[in-house]
């Protein structure tokens, strides 16, 4: 994002301070326009526009959902209601800077001003209207409404506010002098917008969901007048009095204050913000699409749009007033008794009255004095500039500087510390110096008068400040005089870190932060307080090597785990998850070995081998596996076998077709089995068997026949069996009975099929025109009645029903 004005301001801050920073930014805005806020309640920002141009000259960070927005009267403040985080932030318009935040109120909507700029006026969502004192930022009252107050006004002799209740179907009217309801008007559903034209004499409410707008006598208190307008939302009168703009959902209405009827409409649709310019030949109006429409009252057309952030609202007076505002220079601003200072005014927006005070009790009303400062000190010029449009008032603190020779001197916020650390130094020379210049021995310097310095690494150093003014300069040195200690970071190498037993190491400290002692320990037993120690390791082994390192400011250590790795000749073995099951068998292996092999070369019995040292596999094939493993490193190798250790058996499988039918039932079986059997034995459950692959069976019996396949394979062997697997069946014969046939509703009866012919299918009729399917049913009777109950069940064979009258008695 592009740096607004403000911004590049700020970045002066550290060179020029802040004294000049405001100069240069005052001077910056000299003939200015007015300028519109945009809340942007997506981008939780503000928009700055210069409607002189059209263009936006500063986006402001403020609070979460920023909706509603005031101007206060000298243009000096905005206020922005932030619903997202119940706040209040206050711009400065001079920098364009969030200078302060109002907070703990209850998601704030509408804001307006005072005329007087001292009392500001917030709706909150809890039926409240908030008044706050705009010197302290304080909440000093607040005043119960009605329900979701939306918009407020106050009137231009400051003696009355206008609240609009949304789901009151009102407006309330607030004494500001006592800051109570003086009464409630009553109008259309929803009011949201409200305005008042400029002479005070009617408030114009906008009642959002009832398409129109109520117009209200502000002597009376009454609605004289009832306009209509499509779904109105916000509301703003022209300065000149004669014409008030509404928005509508599809256009703004343009409506005659004289007749109260719409005279214009222009295009514009759903809006939260609109405010006329000072001049009241610019119309501003908020999109939702992130643009701001400005429209030329004289045409009622759109001239340009302007990009801000997103979803804009601006429900408010968001555009400032025409009121001067003052600033001014002087010269010379520092110098020797007496010194004699020409005050130049620099204000804007045509004062036509000014105000001096020059610090020493002296003042003036010219628009450029002189005044000349007979004693040594420090003064603070104020001027205040005014037209008919109102006031505003510029000081300058410590602006003028009437100064001795000065002597330098400092004080510091600590002198000892562990790095990183900060210290604060503070200027306490006489005789009014005006420049700076510090030393902090680091190679850092600084020209702050009262800096703070970052000392990052350990040691001693010496600061020393020069101080000057017009008069002349002076220095001072102090010697050691800021001491600034580390703790260590521990920290180490070796070499080698792995080899044959015995193996001697040479480690090597490698700390930070100056350490003054070791403490090493290897991993075997044995520690050393050397820096730099030599150690041997006699057996194989992983070894965990610690360092602690210590200064006079504190202790660290480092550990490192298997940081040294003494080898022997490796001795092979493993292990595995599983060594016996069907085909086909998944094996996870894993090596056990000992000696710390790093190489690994696997045997799995069917031809195939591994490099890796932990693997799975998948044995597709029934049959006994003998598993070698052979591990080497640079001592040696070793092999590990087997015999017979992965034992893969056959898994017997089968399907049958038909599996149910009438007797005599000529049945199909086929092998399914995994892993190549090369015998069968079959058990039919009827006394027959049979030794063949794939055989064909005859069913001469009504029954249910359980199956069994044993499938061979070599001396492995396996058997599946599949219970009541095949259905020889006649026609079946209905029948059923219950667990109650009586009883209060709602009754509920378990339902038990009894027939006979061994039947496939169910079908249930309960008698109150409700089914089921299931062979045991569990059914509720909600109603009392008499109710038959029916039974059809059937097989390959046929089907038969079962029908009882009057089976279910249910009462009351």
């Amino acid at each position: 994002m592009k740096l607004d004005e403000t911004r590049r301001v700020y970045s002066l801050i550290g060179v020029l301070g802040i004294t000049l920073m405001f100069f240069l930014m005052l001077v910056s805005i000299a003939g200015a326009s007015p300028y519109a806020y945009i809340t942007n309640y997506g981008s939780s920002t503000v928009s700055v526009i210069d409607t002189a141009t059209n263009k936006v000259t500063a986006t402001i960070n403020v609070g979460v959902n920023p909706s509603g927005v005031a101007v206060n009267p000298d243009g000096t403040k905005v206020y922005v209601t932030n619903i997202g985080n119940s706040s209040i932030s206050v711009i400065d318009t001079a920098t364009n800077t969030v200078i302060s935040t109002i907070p703990d109120l209850n998601s704030p909507f509408g804001v307006a001003v005072s005329p007087d700029g001292k009392k500001l006026y917030v709706t909150n969502s809890d039926s409240y209207v908030s008044v706050i004192d705009t010197a302290t930022n304080k909440v000093t009252a607040t005043v119960t409404v009605g329900t979701d107050p939306r918009g407020i006004v106050v009137t231009p002799d400051g003696k009355r506010v206008y609240v609009a209740n949304l789901y009151s179907g009102s407006v309330s009217v607030i004494n500001t002098a006592t800051n109570k309801v003086k009464t409630k008007v009553r109008v259309r559903p929803s009011p949201y917008g409200i305005a008042v034209t400029p002479d005070g004499t009617k408030v114009y409410v906008a009642n959002a969901r009832n398409n129109n707008v109520s117009v209200i006598d502000t002597t009376t208190n009454t609605v004289i007048a009832t306009v209509y307008v499509y779904n109105p939302h916000v509301i703003a009168a022209n300065p000149n009095g004669k014409k008030v703009y509404v928005t509508g959902i599809f256009d703004i209405s343009v409506i005659d204050t004289a007749t109260n009827t719409i005279t214009a409409t222009m295009p514009g649709g759903f809006a939260e913000g609109i405010a006329v310019s000072p001049d009241g030949k610019k119309l501003y109006v908020t999109n939702s699409d992130s643009h701001v429409s400005v429209i030329d009252t004289a045409t009622n057309k759109v001239t340009t749009t302007i990009k801000v952030g997103d979803y804009p609202m601006a429900f408010g007076q968001f555009i400032s007033p025409l009121s001067p505002f003052a600033n001014f220079s002087a010269s010379p601003v520092e110098g020797k008794a007496p010194l004699t200072v020409s005050f130049t005014d620099k204000s804007i927006r045509s004062p036509t009255k000014w105000k001096w005070t020059f610090g020493d009790g002296a003042s003036s009303t010219q628009q450029n004095p002189t005044h000349k400062y007979s004693k040594v000190g420090r003064y603070t010029v104020t001027l205040t500039a005014t037209n008919d449009k109102g006031g505003n008032t510029a000081t300058k603190t410590d602006y003028i500087k009437v100064v001795t020779k000065s002597v330098a001197n400092f004080t510091s916020s600590v002198t000892y510390g562990k790095a990183p650390f900060y210290v604060a130094f503070t200027d306490t020379s006489t005789g009014i110096p005006t420049g700076w210049k510090w030393n902090f021995g680091d190679g850092a310097s600084s020209t702050q008068q009262n800096p703070t310095h970052k000392y990052s690494k350990a040691g001693i150093y010496t600061v020393s400040l020069t101080v000057n003014n017009v008069v002349g300069s002076s220095k001072k040195t102090k010697p050691n005089y800021i001491t600034a200690v580390e703790k260590p970071v521990a920290e180490f190498s070796a070499k080698p870190t792995e080899g044959k037993a015995p193996l001697s190491v040479a480690f090597y400290d490698t700390s930070k932060g100056s350490p003054i002692k070791w403490k090493w320990s290897f991993g075997d037993g044995k520690t050393s307080t050397q820096q730099n120690p030599m150690h041997k390791y006699s057996k194989a082994g992983k070894y965990k090597v610690a360092l602690t390192a210590t200064n006079n400011n504190s202790s660290n250590t480092v550990t490192k785990t298997d940081y040294i790795t003494v080898i022997g000749k490796p001795v092979a073995n493993f292990t595995s998850t599983v060594t016996y099951g069907k085909a086909p068998l998944t094996v996870n292996f894993a090596d056990t070995s000992t000696g710390i092999p790093n190489e690994w070369k696997w045997r799995l019995g069917d031809g195939r081998t591994s490099t890796f040292q932990n693997f799975a596999c998948v044995y597709p094939k029934v049959g006994n596996y003998t598993v070698s493993l052979t591990v080497k490193n640079v001592v040696g190798s070793n092999t590990v076998t087997k015999t017979n250790y992965i034992i893969v058996i056959v898994d017997a499988e089968f399907s049958a077709k038909p599996t149910e039918g009438k007797a005599p039932l000529t049945v199909a079986f086929t092998d399914e089995s995994i892993g190549s059997p090369t015998e069968w034995n079959w058990s039919f459950g009827d006394g027959a068997s049979s030794t063949q692959q794939n055989p064909t069976h005859q069913y001469s019996n009504v029954g249910k026949y359980t199956v069994t396949l044993t499938a061979i394979s070599g001396n492995s062997s396996n058997t599946v069996t599949k219970t009541d697997y095949i259905k020889v069946v006649t026609k079946p014969v209905a029948n059923f009975t219950s667990s109650v046939t009586s009883g209060k509703a709602p009754l509920t009866i378990t339902f038990n099929d009894t027939s006979t012919g061994i039947p496939t299918g169910w079908r249930w009729s309960f008698g109150d025109g409700k089914a089921s399917t299931i062979q045991n049913p569990i059914y509720i009777y909600s109603k009392a009645g008499n109710y038959t109950v029916s039974l059809t069940v059937k097989n390959a064979a046929g089907r038969n029903t079962v029908t009882k009258t009057d089976y279910v008695k249910v009462t009351k």
